[in-house]
């Protein structure tokens, strides 16, 4: 189910620049509909009720607002106007979309418990994770979702590392996920969406990191299920990248997974963590089927009954965003 979002505005060009814009953006998200005037409005909300609505301050002084269930004050800051009542959250004209389709999609799911699809999972949910810190599982993870990504398939990067290194991925930052996390008792699937953001790079979505470190810390294994199967409803492919241990949380992601992207570097102390994990991990037998080995920087790891194993060639570069677009291609062999 939609959220029927309603904008009234005089301001013709800004009017149509938003609705095209969250129309073609959040299609899956807001059912849009527009009015030019106050008659308009009026004969709109006779007929039909609105889950949200965006309004001018005109609109706003001369229409019972009964008919909308979350109505937002737009607000022009190029001109010295009333900001209303107390009691209508305020949005800014002008600044990204993103943020205003966000604060609709936040303030609105805190009021309602049942909108949007919670018809389960429907992603291939994959966990990037090797047990030696700097093996590249960060790049593998990205690599990855670049690939599934320029195929056409909506695609969600996930970071749960206990220190993030997402804003060296990603240039824009908004709304952190902790938002997220202090509402996973409720409806987590809008919320996520309320702060999601897409890389217009490579067309992955992906979630701004948390407000600090025990953000992530104090998540439970059920905590870490309830988030990957919100964030894995109606996409194709979600991406979950961890750091470097096997807590509790990990394992869990492991038994949702589809897929573990392991990653292997040629270093000594990346051979011997990997080894000790084929050879005495007893997770390591739950998971073998699961997992594509990825061999990065020279590593030479082999396997045996492991789903695939990809060689990642060398890439010159100390920029990070060009080393994962580098390995997304096909000859990768993802």
């Amino acid at each position: 189910m939609k959220i029927k979002l309603l904008i009234a505005s005089s301001d013709v060009e800004y009017r149509e620049y938003l609705s095209k814009t969250l129309s073609e953006k959040y299609v899956d998200i807001f059912e849009i509909n527009v009015c030019t005037s106050v008659s308009h409005l009026k004969q709109i909300l006779s007929q039909t009720k609105q889950d949200a609505a965006l309004l001018e301050h005109e609109f706003i002084s001369e229409t019972e607002l009964a008919s909308i269930k979350m109505p937002f004050k737009l607000y022009d800051p190029l001109i010295t106007e009333d900001l209303g009542q107390a009691n209508i959250p305020i949005i800014t004209k002008y600044q990204r979309i993103s943020s205003i389709a966000g604060e609709i999609i936040m303030r609105f799911s805190e009021t309602d418990k049942i909108v949007g699809n919670h018809g389960g999972p429907q992603a291939v949910i994959s966990v990037s994770w090797s047990p030696a810190g700097g093996s590249g599982k960060t790049t593998a993870a990205l690599a990855y979702a670049s690939n599934k990504a320029a195929k056409g398939k909506k695609t969600v990067y996930l970071n749960l590392e206990n220190f993030t290194s997402t804003s060296a991925y990603f240039l824009e930052n908004d709304k952190s996920i902790s938002k997220v996390f202090e509402k996973l008792g409720s409806n987590v699937h809008m919320f996520l969406l309320g702060v999601r953001q897409q890389d217009s790079g490579s067309g992955i979505y992906y979630f701004c990191g948390p407000d600090n470190y025990e953000d992530i810390n104090i998540l439970t294994p059920d905590d870490i299920e309830t988030l990957i199967n919100a964030c894995a409803i109606g996409v194709d492919e979600l991406v979950v990248d961890f750091s470097s241990n096997c807590c509790d949380r990990v394992k869990k992601a492991f038994s949702i997974a589809d897929k573990v992207l392991l990653v292997s570097d040629g270093s000594s102390g990346s051979q011997v963590k990997i080894r000790q994990f084929f050879n005495q991990h007893n997770v390591f037998s739950q998971i073998q089927e699961k997992i594509i080995l990825i061999n990065n920087k020279g590593a030479k790891t082999s396997i045996e009954k492991v789903n695939k194993t990809i060689d990642f060639p060398f890439v010159d570069s100390n920029d990070p965003i060009s080393v994962f677009k580098s390995l997304s291609g096909e000859s990768i062999g993802w």
